[in-house]
């Protein structure tokens, strides 16, 4: 959800490191203590020079009225005051910085310095890296053409939910929000980028891990499911499946099916309601030829095939 490189903005010697990794921090903490001896003395010779110019200043001013000094005199002693004075606020600042807070709360990683360590202001490797991930974004992908489809459904249902399928086969036990969807189009892939976010209290979650993720946009009560054992591709590359109609005779049927749910396809067209799908023997049975429908197996065949019904053909 945040992730944040601490870096040293001043250049020393680390004194101290004051954390242990993979703790959580809070924001403000100090984190590494750099040696803080030089920058204490630029900031005593800063303060040093602030006074002495204002102190100028200050005796140069009134002496303008009585033609003593000029003007141009004094100004210049209020800009060198001035200009003293933002060196002292400098060096203040950079003494600040001889502590090394983090910038945001959340968990630690490894430190890549210890004490006796060289720090360099603005230096290609970080001191540490903090994540918080009391709440993680979840990075989907998906053709275009179903980001399309989704967004027309989303128009009628904005409740879109996000389940995730850990690596080990479990379930995410929180389901998440869709944040966003990207605005470009990969031109290799034809994939958009989708952003979930998921809380994550107890750090089940971890950057860089691989999940699967599964969108629903809503209920259909109405949907037409096919198992996807009894859909196979013709010569053309159209989804058809073989149906036993009411006169136990086997007809292909052309359908279009959407996305997955389950082990099964959403179907947009082709089948009705009460249509009986053959899933185990299909290569025994020919479209016209009459059939006998049977239980499916409880463990699928060489043949292939798990759900509602076994063609068999008969003569």
């Amino acid at each position: 959800f945040e992730v944040s490189e601490v870096r040293p903005q001043i250049g020393g010697i680390v004194r101290r490191r004051l954390f242990a990794e993979g703790a959580e921090v809070r924001a403000g903490q100090a984190l590494y203590e750099i040696d803080p001896g030089p920058a204490r003395a630029d900031l005593s010779g800063a303060q040093a020079l602030a006074a002495s110019t204002r102190a100028r200043y200050e005796r140069l001013a009134p002496l303008v009225d009585a033609g003593a000094v000029s003007q141009q005199d004094v100004d210049d002693a209020r800009a060198a005051a001035e200009q003293a004075q933002a060196a002292l606020d400098s060096a203040r600042i950079s003494l600040g910085y001889t502590r090394v807070v983090a910038p945001i709360s959340g968990i630690i990683g490894q430190s890549s310095v210890t004490p006796g360590a060289l720090a360099t202001p603005a230096q290609a490797a970080p001191f540490a890296i903090i994540q918080q991930i009391d709440q993680v974004y979840v990075d989907l992908t998906m053709s275009s053409g179903d980001l399309m489809r989704i967004r027309r459904q989303l128009d009628n249902n904005d409740n879109a939910r996000v389940q995730l399928t850990l690596q080990d086969g479990s379930s995410y036990p929180i389901e998440g929000t869709l944040q966003f969807s990207d605005v470009t189009v990969g031109q290799s892939t034809g994939a958009v980028r989708l952003r979930a976010l998921f809380r994550n209290p107890n750090h089940l979650l971890l950057p860089g891990m691989f999940v699967q993720a599964q969108l629903s946009v809503g209920d259909d009560a109405n949907a037409i499911l096919a198992p996807q054992r009894g859909v196979t591709r013709n010569a053309r590359g159209e989804a058809v499946a073989l149906i036993l109609n009411p006169q136990n005779v086997v007809e292909e049927r052309v359908i279009q099916t959407a996305e997955t749910a389950g082990d099964q396809w959403v179907v947009l067209s082709g089948l009705n309601p009460g249509d009986r799908i053959i899933v185990e023997g299909s290569q025994r049975v020919r479209p016209g030829a009459e059939a006998v429908a049977a239980a499916p197996t409880a463990a699928p065949t060489q043949e292939g095939g798990i759900d509602t019904l076994r063609g068999r053909r008969d003569g």
